[in-house]
């Protein structure tokens, strides 16, 4: 398998946010925006393994800004980190001001997915290659938040997670 790149995982959905879909404060329901990221997100770990996926954990969700009613939303997301199986997938989302057309970043989530077969059995996953700065970093940051997963879980021991000792010493 030859490895592949961030950007070939790229997927980018662009929707409006109708009124069924806000709550009280006419504001985008969390649920809403956390089901379209899922979508986003197992397209992008699709695209990078050409496997089925799976959504194996929501890791970090940031509700940072509400979006409103009539909001253009455009979620982006790509694979941050390919491990054996699984894909950290980051997760951007954007509101487009209806008047200027700038764009502003309303919220991040990190999701990981893992790759299956027919029978629901992990299956091995390309490496990822990042090329932006931005990427080499948010790939860094995976092998971090894998360990710490790992460790939280009673799955690691502490001294076996290289990469977060290596954040005290």
């Amino acid at each position: 398998m030859h490895p592949k790149h961030p950007s070939e995982s790229l997927t980018v959905l662009t929707d409006l946010v109708l009124p069924s879909e806000t709550n009280p404060l006419n504001n985008l329901f969390g649920g809403e925006l956390l089901a379209r990221m899922d979508r986003a997100a197992s397209i992008a770990a699709r695209r990078h393994s050409r496997r089925i996926v799976v959504t194996a954990s929501v890791n970090h969700v940031a509700f940072n800004r509400a979006i409103p009613l009539g909001s253009v939303v455009t979620v982006e997301a790509k694979v941050s980190r390919a491990f054996t199986s699984s894909m950290e997938i980051f997760i951007d989302v954007w509101i487009e001001d209806r008047e200027s057309g700038n764009r502003t970043k309303a919220n991040e989530a990190i999701y990981t997915f893992v790759a299956v077969d027919e029978m629901g059995h992990p299956v091995p996953v390309p490496l990822l290659e990042p090329e932006t700065e931005l990427e080499k970093q948010r790939y860094d940051a995976a092998l971090r938040r894998k360990q710490l997963s790992l460790v939280l879980a009673g799955k690691m021991k502490p001294n076996d997670a290289t990469e977060l000792k290596a954040l005290f010493i």
